[in-house]
């Protein structure tokens, strides 16, 4: 299947066909995301990055063919830093990413929503972060007590953030 996903989807839709699932391979985010960027909803496969407060490899990251991905960020929830700000928005819309998702912050909120990607975040804050080239790219991450792993599917719209193992269809 191809990496983007051209067709409208619904969240809601999603758990109605799978809210007894069991197996994990189904998840939902809690409802503590706000949307920013200028795509309402986004989906595609997931590439990950975890850091605190260091947003060296979601520079690196947003920098690298996005392929219609989605990059989780593992910013471990801090409020203190923000780990993509227009800049970085900016670069993820150039090169193909879909949307980027950040357990943690975002700053300079009209250059996120004038960028062509999807960005779901904690909240804004106006202090970047330092970088130190510390944190991991593509490994499993724990995303508000979900687990996310580079290859799961990630769909996100206005009702919230689903998770899973594989694509979904409409």
């Amino acid at each position: 299947m191809s990496a983007s996903v051209s067709h409208a989807f619904s969240t809601c839709d999603f758990c109605d066909v799978h809210k007894a699932d069991t197996s994990g391979s189904f998840r939902v985010l809690p409802p503590v995301f706000k949307h920013y960027g200028g795509l309402a909803a986004f989906a595609g496969p997931v590439s990950t990055v975890k850091c605190h407060e260091d947003n060296t490899h979601v520079k690196a990251a947003v920098e690298s063919p996005g392929e219609g991905r989605v990059l989780v960020v593992d910013g471990g929830g801090s409020l203190r830093r923000a780990l993509v700000g227009g800049n970085l928005a900016a670069a993820a819309a150039r090169n193909g990413w879909a949307g980027i998702v950040v357990d943690g912050c975002v700053r300079d909120v009209a250059e996120l929503n004038a960028a062509q990607v999807g960005i779901a975040a904690l909240g804004l804050m106006p202090l970047p972060t330092e970088r130190r080239n510390e944190g991991q790219r593509d490994v499993a991450v724990q995303i508000q007590c979900v687990r996310i792993q580079p290859g799961d599917w990630l769909y996100a719209d206005a009702d919230g953030i689903v998770v899973s193992a594989g694509p979904l269809s409409a």
